[in-house]
């Protein structure tokens, strides 16, 4: 695509990567037919082609960005399933979040969005606030449906259908000593969202980690990854995530040691892996953000690349994996999780239309709650037509949105894994033989 951005603008690393970007596209149209907004709508401006034009336009001319802009740009999900799709290398991603960054800084939203997008990014990022804001959710949700016939409030009441009905049980993650031989150490992403919604995740993950022989630890410091902001368009405090883990994380490397940085929600995994990026322009973190970016890997990869245990109980049930968006396109993680379910004695099945999003995308089941619900209960519907045992996924956005819409166990892969080689059965299948 050709461009006029001037000899100034390219000064700017964001915006001159931002033409690269915008270069790269050959306006093909193949992204259209993978795009969720796209097939949903059928607008050429919810497609990716459609809003490379207008961030384009956007960016090039230094323009005030109009809330038709903002309407379209907003009602991407990031879940790069474009780039999958893209003859042409164009890296999305990158674009779309320069883009809202842009946004951010040069446009004045309604007083509602302003309120909401606030309270997610002094919230979510943040367990103990999560937790207290999970309970003063329980006691509002009789009145989420009366919130859903108010247009401007349909984005609270998304959030309180969302809010699970009981808190969740266990501690936050926590490290394991490596059983038997000891083959090296890991550290694992404490995460924000994960440890208060379902903490039997990073407990699954430690316990099979440490039954492979390595050493778990979490980093005192290391905390939310940045994507919930990066998403919102604030870059600073993103970017403070970012050097606050590369922190903790190095301290751990240059101390006793890594061999791996082990995320289990696939949506922080894309962040981390994208540091060195996002701090390329930071002489004093560019270097270390690479390294760290090096280090960090699914715990499907991990599991994948030094080997299942030993298979002591096989459950046999049947497996509807949903592969989250932020796996398979942004991680390019597509076949570790499902091979390792099949050798762990479990029998796997992927719903139609499996590289379209479930309308989670971090915050976006909430701040698009209409497109998210549409998505959420099409995805649903596929996945209902396996007549699965268990749903598996691996990202903690995709099992929220998933279980509000279903009655069947949703569960992260790494639990189904831990229960198959000794672990404990997770809570919704502790009277199943083993």
């Amino acid at each position: 695509m050709r461009t006029s951005f001037t000899p100034e603008q390219r000064r700017d690393p964001a915006m001159a990567e931002s033409e690269a970007v915008i270069r790269a596209c050959v306006h093909c149209g193949f992204c259209t037919a993978t795009c969720p907004t796209y097939v949903l709508l059928g607008d050429e401006l919810d497609s990716p082609r459609g809003r490379i034009y207008l961030m384009k336009e956007m960016l090039e001319q230094q323009q005030q960005p109009t809330a038709e802009v903002v309407k379209h740009i907003d009602r991407c999900l990031s879940c790069m399933s474009c780039l999958t799709t893209c003859p042409s290398g164009v890296h999305y991603g990158h674009l779309i979040d320069h883009a809202r960054t842009y946004i951010e800084t040069h446009y004045r939203r309604p007083l509602l969005d302003r309120i909401m997008r606030r309270v997610l990014a002094a919230v979510l990022p943040y367990p103990a606030r999560f937790r207290r804001a999970l309970g003063l959710a329980k006691l509002a949700r009789p009145f989420a449906h009366l919130l859903r016939s108010i247009k401007a409030l349909q984005s609270l009441s998304a959030m309180l259908a969302l809010a699970p009905a009981k808190p969740a049980k266990g501690l936050a993650t926590k490290g394991a000593e490596a059983q038997g031989a000891r083959l090296g150490r890991v550290a694992m992403l404490g995460g924000c969202a994960e440890p208060v919604l379902r903490p039997e995740i990073s407990h699954a993950a430690a316990s099979l980690i440490s039954r492979m022989g390595y050493e778990v630890v979490v980093a005192p410091n290391a905390g939310c990854c940045g994507a919930l902001v990066h998403h919102l368009g604030q870059e600073a405090a993103a970017l403070a995530s970012a050097r606050r883990n590369v922190d903790a994380w190095m301290a751990e490397i240059e101390g006793a040691g890594l061999d791996a940085i082990i995320v289990t929600a696939s949506g922080c995994g894309t962040t981390i892996k994208d540091y060195g990026f996002m701090l390329r322009s930071d002489p004093a973190y560019a270097a270390k953000a690479e390294q760290v970016s090096s280090l960090a890997m699914d715990i499907s990869e991990f599991v994948a690349a030094k080997g299942l245990p030993t298979v002591t109980r096989p459950p046999g049930l049947i497996v509807a994996y949903q592969s989250a968006c932020s796996l398979q396109h942004g991680q390019k993680v597509t076949r570790a999780p499902q091979d390792l379910l099949t050798a762990a004695g479990y029998q796997v099945r992927q719903p139609a239309e499996a590289h379209l999003c479930c309308g989670s995308a971090g915050t976006y089941n909430i701040l698009q709650p209409v497109i998210a619900g549409q998505l959420g209960d099409r995805k649903v519907a596929h996945i209902a037509k396996l007549s699965a045992d268990v749903i598996a996924t691996g990202n903690i956005g995709c099992a929220t949105q998933i279980a509000a819409r279903t009655g069947t166990p949703v569960l992260h892969t790494v639990q189904l894994l831990d229960w198959a080689t000794g672990g404990s059965a997770p809570e919704a299948f502790s009277s199943h033989p083993s």
